[in-house]
């Protein structure tokens, strides 16, 4: 009897071991199904996120160039080397595309270009707003000088289009910037002030692109001149 009742006991200690061994393996396979899941959805993103780059990367240097209505959408297609579905899965419309392009275009020339030049090469706020257009010297001597992508595509696409609204605020950011400098230089009224900069600031864009490449040098003349009017 007792042996019987032994052998029940091996036997039955056998099966729970096997039976834990059994669902260890199965959580096993869950955790690395599970992990396998996360790997496949943190490529699709970085591979999503990847395109989406790609694409503003041909959408920046083409309607920069360009202009918009001159480039079509499958040319940024092309370009950028993805499928017309996965352009439109980020970018539904060429009107959200453009959008993007402007923001973009705020970050790369307005922030990191002009913003950031004039920082690094003026000690006081004087002296980087001036800067700003020895900043744009350097730009109006360079081969691939484009012109300011705000007044192109306002002036193109019209202020009452998206893009061309879009426009007129990116330049509301620019002449921001050149309000903020002002006031920490002391200057007197500077929403006058920063009108006045920008009308020279887009002045000197429009010399340059018609061959001027002085216009930054004599935009700066006359902006020591609106300092003078504004202590």
């Amino acid at each position: 009897m007792l042996k019987m009742i032994k052998a029940m006991t091996t036997s039955r200690c056998r099966s729970m071991t096997g039976e834990r061994f059994s669902i260890t393996k199965r959580a096993l396979f869950l955790v690395i199904a599970f992990l396998g899941m996360l790997e496949t959805h943190r490529q699709a993103t970085e591979t999503g996120v990847r395109a989406r780059q790609r694409i503003l990367d041909a959408s920046y240097e083409l309607f920069s160039q360009r202009g918009i209505r001159a480039v079509g959408i499958n040319e940024v297609i092309e370009r950028a080397g993805v499928a017309t579905a996965t352009l439109y899965r980020h970018f539904p419309s060429k009107d959200e595309l453009v959008l993007a392009f402007l923001q973009l275009r705020e970050q790369r020339w307005t922030k990191d270009f002009v913003e950031a030049g004039a920082m690094s090469r003026g000690s006081n706020p004087e002296q980087r707003l001036l800067a700003i257009f020895d900043v744009f010297d350097e730009w109006f001597h360079r081969d691939d000088f484009e012109a300011c992508s705000f007044i192109n595509v306002l002036l193109e696409m019209g202020p009452e289009h998206p893009a061309g609204g879009a426009s007129v605020w990116h330049l509301e950011q620019i002449r921001s910037i050149v309000r903020r400098l002002a006031e920490e230089a002391g200057l007197r009224d500077t929403e006058t002030f920063a009108r006045s900069w920008h009308i020279l600031m887009k002045g000197s864009i429009i010399a340059a692109t018609e061959g001027d490449t002085q216009a930054a040098q004599l935009g700066k003349s006359i902006a020591r001149l609106l300092i003078e009017q504004h202590r």
